[in-house]
């Protein structure tokens, strides 16, 4: 494994990170395709074993119960001080007008509600979720200063939205003095390349390190085209994502013809392709099956060549932006 400075930190994160997404504890927001505590397990362990110490996760990940599993998987297999642990803030969490965004309340509140189901009294890196334009962001700012102040969290990071909002949102933090902003976790793949027009360069500019999700386009760039999986057919919101088909499947093609070349599954070539794109720093890979991570840890060490780089970018057109909601 591979390991990278998160942005302009002293941070070293591995090149690979692991999205605990898809771990639930059954009836609690679980879905067809996530996994219950027993068979998160190992996973969490495998990725251990294969040097990745970068994990990230959600507090409205099924209703809180992946920072649970996550949280006592990671207490049982590896020292606090040795990960990377990273969760998020904005999603609704329960009812009422306060029960969501990024109100110095809200933040307060799930912050520790996070801390308590994580069972750590800090995380490494605490992101706000989608950017809430109903709270100003002089408040939501202070409070994630104010979080790190307190040593709840050591740094903290952005997610999906416009360039010019998280634009604002560094000029304001530097400002008036508060914590940066270390890294920006957006969408960004073969089949989806929109931030690559503004939010990349931005991120490229001012020091950030931009950890994707969805890198392999919710398992789209990891099989033929016609092929399909449980996942991908109950996945509501992974159903508007991707809306090119004619486009998509001549990227998804090409991902075939150049994994055949190199003799490798299509998974590492989509990958491989994502980590040789400047500023980012560590895709945020899912995994459901054993294979997975070290596919994914396999992908660090492929080198593409310029033409193959080209043959997998050629068929790509403007998508409509997505993901910011």
């Amino acid at each position: 494994m591979q390991y990278v400075k998160l942005g302009m930190t002293g941070l070293d994160v591995s090149r690979v990170c692991l999205g605990c997404m898809t771990f639930a504890i059954p009836g609690r927001g679980s879905r067809q395709w996530t996994l219950d505590e027993e068979k998160s397990r190992p996973i969490v362990k495998q990725a251990l074993e294969l040097g990745i110490n970068f994990f990230d996760t959600a507090n409205v990940y099924a209703e809180g119960s992946s920072e649970e599993i996550a949280g006592r998987a990671l207490k049982d297999f590896a020292r606090r001080e040795e990960i990377v642990l990273a969760t998020k803030v904005h999603g609704r969490m329960r009812p009422g007008p306060n029960g969501a965004g990024l109100s110095r309340k809200a933040i307060f509140g799930e912050i520790d509600a996070s801390l308590k189901r994580l069972g750590t009294d800090y995380v490494d890196l605490y992101q706000i979720h989608r950017f809430d334009a109903r709270t100003p962001i002089e408040e939501t700012l202070e409070a994630l200063h104010d979080v790190v102040r307190a040593g709840k969290a050591r740094y903290i990071g952005a997610s999906s939205m416009h360039a010019w909002q998280f634009a604002k949102m560094l000029y304001t933090a530097r400002l008036n003095g508060w914590t940066r902003f270390v890294s920006m976790q957006n969408h960004v793949n073969l089949l989806n390349r929109e931030e690559e027009r503004e939010m990349l360069p931005l991120c490229a500019d001012q020091g950030i390190g931009v950890i994707p999700w969805s890198p392999l386009a919710r398992g789209r760039l990891t099989r033929a085209w016609n092929e399909t999986s449980e996942r991908q057919e109950t996945d509501d919101f992974g159903k508007h994502l991707y809306t090119q088909a004619e486009a998509d499947r001549k990227v998804v093609e090409a991902v075939g013809v150049v994994a055949a070349g190199c003799g490798v599954p299509r998974a590492q070539i989509a990958l491989a392709w994502l980590l040789q794109k400047k500023p980012i720093a560590a895709p945020i890979v899912g995994a459901s099956k054993p294979h997975h991570l070290p596919d994914a840890a396999a992908a660090v060490e492929l080198a593409l060549t310029a033409d193959e780089i080209k043959m997998l970018e050629a068929p790509y057109v403007p998508h409509a932006v997505v993901g910011y909601q």
